[in-house]
């Protein structure tokens, strides 16, 4: 059973200790040039060059190398070579080698993570991360070896011990977005850009990756308010895109604010939603993912929320509740939302309806 937060909370829908499929183009890597190793540690070597490569252009490698890296997600790729420096750290320490890593060694790894303190799903993906820099030098995974059992017994029982839940946020509904709206003061172009960013964000029921991607040719104005196309997004890695549609509104009025952003922030072309300067001017450079969440979290704590109970997550989740609240059906939130699974969103609406004509209300 996948970890899955429900109302309220940050939904995760991939296992926190699964193993994810080797992906053959990171193939590319083992046999060009090891994974760029972090500050303090050491580069892993390679074990399967082929002589023929030396032949081989150089640019050819190169772009060979780049769509090898595009199986993973930036925000990944960043978390993973996190993982692997807290992982050869680990066994520099105790003399211990990581390329190829004994699987025993892994389990003592993982184990010690989970008694640190570490969340399951931390360390599953920690895991993650050790296979996927073994697969990249051209490796098998400590997890895919002879010996692998100990891994899985370990992982077993830190599930066992520690639970999977994970870490729940609060979900901007409807409610507290008018709340975040209301506190955000002035015409500056910060806080119109943040306004815009929340109401967007929430009515599309965005990822922080796909609502900092948005461009302004992925727009289309219609009457009854927005269509816009997403390109790429966490369950469309190869970017057949998809288009949703934002009504105009009447309470958050998400169209009415972000057409007062682009008009003030003069933007015709490029990306939505833009960096300031130092000085408060637009730049060409589009917010990270991580600025939406200190945006979310900086917006709520005004408003008088709790600034550790949001996430930029908490934008989606808000759409997700205020819809299930509403008594819309599964398949109407799953056009907004773009999710895989019908259980998520069954899971939405199952906790919007626990007090609705509840079995104990006639003799409670």
């Amino acid at each position: 059973m996948s970890a899955r937060a429900t109302h309220g909370s940050v939904s995760s829908e991939i296992h926190p200790l699964s193993y994810p499929d080797q992906n053959p183009s990171e193939a590319f890597d083992a046999a060009v040039e090891p994974p760029t190793a972090a500050a303090g540690v050491p580069a892993p070597e390679l074990h399967s060059v082929s002589a023929d490569l030396i032949v081989w252009d150089g640019a050819e490698i190169a772009t060979a190398r780049r769509y090898a890296d595009a199986s993973r997600a930036t925000s990944t790729q960043r978390a993973y070579t996190s993982d692997w420096q807290r992982f050869t750290q680990w066994c520099a320490a105790r003399g211990l080698e990581t390329l190829p890593a004994d699987p025993r060694v892994v389990a003592v790894f993982l184990a010690a993570e989970a008694a640190a303190g570490s969340a399951p799903m931390t360390i599953g993906r920690r895991l993650a991360a050790i296979g996927w820099m073994h697969r990249r030098a051209g490796l098998q995974p400590p997890q895919a070896r002879e010996g692998a059992a100990a891994i899985l017994e370990v992982v077993a029982g830190i599930r066992r011990s520690h639970g999977i839940a994970p870490v729940r946020k609060q979900a901007a509904d409807a409610d507290v977005l008018r709340d975040m709206l209301r506190a955000i003061p002035g015409e500056d172009l910060r806080s119109v850009r943040d306004r815009a960013v929340l109401a967007v964000g929430m009515a599309g029921a965005f990822r922080r990756s796909e609502l900092v991607a948005l461009r302004w040719s992925d727009l289309e104005r219609v009457p009854e308010g927005l269509r816009i196309t997403i390109r790429r997004g966490k369950t469309d890695q190869e970017g057949a895109g998809v288009t949703i549609a934002i009504p105009e509104g009447r309470r958050i009025r998400p169209k009415a604010l972000l057409e007062d952003w682009l008009a003030q922030g003069g933007i015709s072309e490029g990306f939505l939603f833009r960096r300031l300067s130092a000085a408060g001017m637009v730049t060409s450079f589009p917010m990270s993912d991580r600025s939406i969440a200190r945006l979310v979290q900086a917006r709520a704590a005004a408003a008088g929320y709790g600034e550790a109970d949001f996430a930029g997550h908490s934008l989606r989740a808000g759409f997700l509740t205020a819809a299930a609240r509403s008594g819309a059906s599964v398949f109407k939130m799953r056009e907004v939302s773009r999710h895989k699974s019908m259980q998520v969103l069954a899971d939405y609406v199952r906790d919007a309806e626990l007090f609705r004509d509840h079995a104990g209300d006639g003799f409670l």
